[in-house]
């Protein structure tokens, strides 16, 4: 079964964000401090004019920064009319500064406000125009994806729950009785509930993500992250003789988020249940510029070309070769969890080579 892509948003870190705001503002300024000196503008006025525009920088940069935060979960059409009202106002602002050194004449400095005013309602209102039928698109978008996101979830359900249900009424109705059988049955109800118990606590930590909670949540060494997820592995790694390696290279007290225990845990678990006995799962971090990487490999049978782009779908199966036991939800937890704490997460594989999971993370 196939169902369409999780919805996910990419988030920039907090000062990639300040950054970008901060070279937009620095382009800007280059513009204008070359417009002045085409115009005529002495060397004092350029030298004023430009440390003046050092100071909006970095106040534009902290700005957008904390905005940022603050409108992190705001609706776009917010966000749309917070950048017209932003940009609106930063013209006001300058245009009082260049009134107060006497650089502009005070009528013409009048004449000016009341066009930028003019200007920041007209943006206003194309900001909340725009976004009317953006807002929608996207309410429209959830609501299918909601839908879609229920009869997967049903579907996934159904079995397990048949099973314990025609397991419970042969022993109820005394179809069998004798202890051989009942052990049998036994273990596959046991089995159900565990695909059960895992498929909802998959569910509730999917629906329960929230970036800006996960970012103000502590952080612990990496390496102490990736031996609590080893620890959970290595037992389905030893009864099917796999051999698990690592590489820190120097990346051990990198410190994360402690999610990345489920993270690893789950593209462990994935590459363990995909590699044939006597094969290596292996795990490699390093630390560069800033940033925190691990890949996942394994020597399993890897995954066609055409089914890469899927396998983070919710309850994808569309591969004969990846419907075996598990959630469903797995890999597609572990890319929300990395996009939330500002990372990404890629895969490369080839069939019968293994596959390459590799994540990206920002330094906490």
């Amino acid at each position: 079964m196939s169902t369409p892509r999780w919805p996910t948003a990419w988030r920039y870190p907090g000062w990639q964000i300040a950054l970008l705001a901060a070279g937009g503002a620095t382009a800007g300024a280059l513009i204008a401090l070359i417009a002045g000196a085409a115009s005529g503008m002495a060397g004092a006025e350029l030298s004023h004019l430009a440390a003046l525009f050092a100071v909006g920088v970095f106040v534009t940069a902290v700005a957008v920064a904390v905005a940022d935060r603050l409108l992190a979960r705001a609706p776009l059409r917010r966000r749309l009319l917070g950048v017209a009202l932003a940009g609106g106002l930063a013209a006001l602002v300058n245009l009082a500064v260049l009134a107060g050194l006497m650089l502009v004449d005070g009528h013409d400095a009048l004449l000016i406000a009341i066009l930028l005013v003019y200007s920041l309602g007209a943006s206003a209102g194309t900001a909340l125009a725009l976004a009317r039928p953006s807002a929608r698109a996207v309410e429209e978008e959830l609501e299918s994806q909601r839908r879609d996101l229920v009869t997967a979830v049903s579907h996934d359900l159904r079995t397990p729950l048949a099973s314990l249900r025609a397991m419970i009424e042969a022993v109820d109705d005394g179809v069998v009785d004798d202890p051989q059988t009942l052990r049998l049955y036994a273990a596959e109800m046991r089995r159900s509930v565990g695909a059960l118990t895992t498929l909802v606590d998959d569910l509730f930590e999917l629906i329960q993500l929230d970036a800006v909670t996960i970012e103000a949540e502590a952080s612990a060494p990496f390496d102490q992250v990736l031996g609590a997820a080893l620890a959970a592995c290595t037992g389905a790694a030893t009864e099917k003789g796999l051999r698990l390696e690592t590489n820190l290279d120097g990346a051990g007290t990198v410190r994360c988020s402690p999610r990345m225990e489920r993270v690893l845990q789950n593209l462990l678990q994935n590459a363990i249940r995909h590699t044939p006995a006597d094969g290596t799962v292996r795990v490699d971090a390093h630390r560069a510029a800033g940033a925190l990487e691990v890949a996942v490999s394994d020597s399993g049978e890897g995954i066609t070309p055409e089914y890469l782009p899927l396998i983070f779908d919710p309850f994808w199966q569309g591969d004969p070769s990846r419907t075996a036991e598990g959630s469903g939800l797995g890999l597609t937890l572990a890319k929300r969890i990395v996009e939330s704490l500002g990372g990404r997460i890629d895969v490369q594989s080839k069939p019968a080579h293994g596959s390459r999971f590799a994540v990206l993370l920002p330094e906490r």
